[in-house]
């Protein structure tokens, strides 16, 4: 049975996974909660004449916020975590609308990696931003309305066996049996705008069924956006809730990490860079100053991992098999798919050790290629160490992904500890 604490965290989780069902909501989401929390939100368009004490600052659907203790000096750095707010899901194209034998339904693109399966016969809803030509932004959300319909066995006698689902064809939902029903229109009128005035739209379909926790001790919890969404929430309560050494402790939430980060508000982008350069110079410390800063920082690239999959324990590394609710994951790749090396590695045990937190190491099979993380993105930009962790998922990239309920708790306090100067 987890603890208490444990499963009051995974409740606050599952609220903010609720909350969130775009990288737009989830920073919304952040925002809220650090200005309740005391955080300052500050404007990139404007100087930053203090950076101390707790203040943020939003882009797009990316986020960064830090803390900075009383006395900051050419020996202190800067302690990152590095999250990301999207998950894979389907986006809405332009002039989507189409009848199809009595059918209303959405034109949608394919967003990242998702497994496609997964989201056949679930209620879905819409969510994201609309932009006016004014250039106001509209964060937008509906119920249930939409639905990816699976053909039934009868009319494909070998579909389990060999289901094939075309990315244009099959994978466009359904939202109305009403032919006059244009859903731009729609959202327009959901987000209270005239339709006349819209210029864009970044909106993506979301499962609409709640989050759950069961198993017969209340071990496992089901839910959508994992990637990423828990570690960006553990790093958002660690944040709130951490003292911090000497160092300043800063939490970047980047968005498109699911496709590629190269973006003005992904790991590839100048983002966090920007804000690092303008942290140092609001601290009076500037050129090499700000370098040598940099040589004393580090990084947490905080996203989720695979956790042994019981029936395909093939595919796993025959002498690493992360359990759920045995810790969160040290991962690691010899081809530098994730950033971990020693030096990191070290980090990260100290940073469990002290929150009293078990950790266990992921590394892949050789015949299975890796994915990765903005952690490389991350050590590549600013070549400070970093190193990759994350609790371990069933399902990852599915509309439903699966963890163990004391995981991300485990998770929340060793971040904490790693940024209270572990």
């Amino acid at each position: 049975m987890p603890s208490d604490a444990a499963l009051d965290f995974i409740g606050s989780f599952a609220d903010f996974v609720t909350a969130s069902p775009t990288s737009y909501h989830a920073v919304a989401q952040m925002a809220d909660q650090l200005r309740a929390a005391g955080f300052t939100e500050l404007d990139e368009k404007q100087s930053w004449p203090h950076v101390a004490g707790g203040q943020f600052v939003i882009r797009d659907g990316a986020l960064i916020a830090w803390l900075v203790p009383e006395e900051v000096d050419q020996t202190s750095g800067y302690r990152i975590v590095g999250s990301h707010t999207d998950s894979p899901s389907f986006k809405l194209k332009p002039n989507p609308t189409k009848t199809t034998a009595g059918w209303q339904q959405a034109g949608m693109e394919v967003y990242g990696g998702p497994l496609n399966n997964s989201w056949l016969d679930r209620e879905l809803g819409l969510a994201g931003r609309l932009v006016t030509i004014d250039g106001t932004v509209t964060l937008v959300r509906t119920g249930p309305i939409a639905r990816i319909a699976q053909l039934a066995p009868h009319l494909d006698r070998s579909v389990n066996e060999n289901l094939k689902l075309d990315r244009q064809r099959h994978l466009m939902p359904f939202y109305s049996l009403d032919t006059s029903l244009d859903i731009e229109e729609y959202l327009c009128r959901v987000a209270r705008i005239d339709v006349s005035e819209l210029a864009h739209h970044d909106v993506y379909a979301y499962p609409t069924e709640a989050p759950a926790v069961f198993g017969p001790d209340q071990e496992f919890f089901a839910s959508s956006r994992m990637d990423n969404l828990s570690s960006v929430y553990a790093s958002l309560r660690a944040l709130m809730d951490v003292e911090p050494g000497k160092d300043v402790v800063v939490l970047a939430a980047f968005d498109h990490e699911e496709v590629g980060s190269s973006t003005r508000s992904g790991a590839c982008g100048p983002f966090l860079e920007d804000v690092l350069v303008r942290l140092s110079e609001g601290l009076g410390i500037t050129g090499a100053g700000h370098r040598a800063m940099l040589a004393c920082s580090s990084c947490l690239s905080a996203d989720a991992g695979h956790a042994v999959h019981p029936n395909y324990v093939e595919m796993h590394d025959p002498n690493n098999h992360p359990q759920l609710n045995a810790g969160p994951l040290l991962k690691i790749n010899g081809n530098q798919r994730y950033a971990t090396d020693g030096v990191g590695s070290a980090l990260w045990k100290r940073a469990c050790e002290q929150a009293d937190v078990p950790t266990q190491p992921f590394v892949g099979n050789n015949a299975v290629p890796c994915g990765s993380t903005t952690g490389p993105l991350t050590a590549t930009r600013l070549g400070i160490t970093t190193v990759d962790v994350g609790i371990p998922l069933l399902s990852m990239h599915s509309a439903r992904e699966l963890c163990g309920v004391e995981d991300p708790w485990y998770f929340k306090r060793a971040l904490e500890a790693y940024w209270a100067g572990a």
